[in-house]
C-alpha cells in the first residue's frame, strides 16, 4: 500500500473512493482498465490519507442531505480496511451528519460495521448493494479468488434482512462458456429470493472488456480455462461489450423468475431508489411545529 494526499473526495453524484486499486483478485474487474488512469500496481493499494477530513468538511458544507456511496470502483471492504478503518471512520461521519448510505461489496467483512449500518438506517437510510455472480462455490474461488464466496455473502444478505436493513445485488458479470448457464441464474435468482433483497441489477448477461482488463483477463483464462481465451478471441475480437450466446434465453428467465418472486429488476427504478434521500426528518420537524 501506499498513501497520497487526495484533492477531494466527493464525486458530482456524491460517491467517494477511500482506496484505490483493489486485493480480491477478480479475474474481469473492469477498474483494471487504463481508462481510469492508474499509476501503480492494482493490487498496490493507494489509501487517501486525508480522506475523512475532506470527507467531513464536504458532510458540513453541503446545503442538501443526501445518500453517499462508495464501492463503484474499489471494493472498500478489502482486507486492508481491517487495519487502517477508513470506512468505519467515515459511517460514523455520515451517521454524525445525517446523511443516508450506500455501499457495493463482495465482502462478509461489511459485518464489522452492522452496528453503524443499522443507527444510519434508523436516521436516513443505508442500502447494501451485494454482487452475486456465481452459485458454484468452486467456481467462484477460481473467478473471485480472494473474497468471500457466494455462499458467504448469502449468509451477509440474510443476516442484513433480519436487520432490516434493504439490499440490492449486482449480477454481473455473467462470463460467456463459464457461468452463462440456467443453474447458475436460478440459482442466484433463489438465493435473493431467500434474502428478501429489494432488487437485482443485471445489464444482460456478458461482461465488458477494454484495454487493461481485457489482458488481465486473458491470462488468467489461460492459467484456469486452457484453451478459452481462443475461442472469446475468435467469438468477439476486440468488442468492449461481450454478450453470452445464451443472453436472450437467460434474460427471459431472469424476468420471469423475478416477476414470480416479486424482486425489482428494472434498471432505473433501482438506482432512484438508491439515491433517493429520504424526508424522514421534514415529516417530524413538520409535526413539532404544529404541535409547539
Amino acid at each position: 500500500m501506499h498513501f497520497v494526499k487526495a484533492k477531494g473526495i466527493l464525486s458530482s453524484q456524491n460517491g467517494m473512493n477511500l482506496y484505490r486499486g483493489c486485493s480480491h483478485g477478480c479475474i474481469y474487474c473492469d477498474s483494471r482498465s487504463k481508462c481510469y488512469h492508474m499509476k501503480h500496481a492494482f493490487e498496490d493499494i493507494e489509501v487517501k490519507e486525508n480522506a475523512l477530513e475532506l470527507l467531513e468538511y464536504a458532510l458540513k458544507h453541503k446545503r442538501k442531505r443526501c445518500m453517499i456511496g462508495t464501492g463503484s470502483m474499489t471494493d472498500p471492504y478489502i482486507p486492508l480496511e481491517m487495519e487502517i478503518g477508513s470506512v468505519r471512520k467515515a459511517l460514523q461521519l455520515i451517521y454524525e451528519y445525517g446523511f443516508g448510505f450506500t455501499v457495493i461489496t463482495k465482502s462478509d467483512r461489511i459485518m464489522r460495521d452492522i452496528d453503524l449500518l443499522q443507527k444510519i438506517n434508523d436516521k436516513t437510510k443505508c442500502v447494501v448493494q451485494m454482487t452475486l455472480t456465481t452459485y458454484d462455490e468452486d467456481l467462484c474461488r477460481k473467478i473471485e479468488p480472494n473474497v468471500s464466496t457466494t455462499r458467504k455473502r448469502f449468509e451477509v444478505l440474510k443476516q442484513l434482512r433480519d436487520a432490516g436493513i434493504p439490499t440490492v445485488v449486482w449480477l454481473t458479470p455473467i462470463l460467456p462458456f463459464i457461468n452463462d448457464t440456467e443453474d447458475n441464474i436460478s440459482g442466484i435468482l433463489d438465493m435473493c429470493r431467500e434474502a428478501n433483497v429489494y432488487g437485482i441489477i443485471c445489464f444482460g448477461m456478458g461482461l465488458t472488456l477494454r484495454e487493461g482488463n481485457r489482458e488481465y483477463f486473458y491470462e488468467q483464462l489461460d492459467r484456469l480455462f486452457p484453451q478459452l481465451k481462443q475461442k472469446y478471441i475468435q467469438t468477439y475480437r476486440n468488442q468492449y461489450i461481450i454478450e453470452s450466446p445464451a443472453n436472450s434465453r437467460l434474460m427471459k428467465l431472469f424476468y420471469q423468475q423475478c416477476g414470480e418472486y416479486g424482486i425489482i429488476h428494472n434498471n432505473n427504478q433501482i438506482f432512484e431508489y438508491l439515491q433517493t434521500f429520504p424526508q424522514k426528518d421534514a415529516a417530524q420537524q413538520i409535526s413539532l411545529w404544529d404541535y409547539s
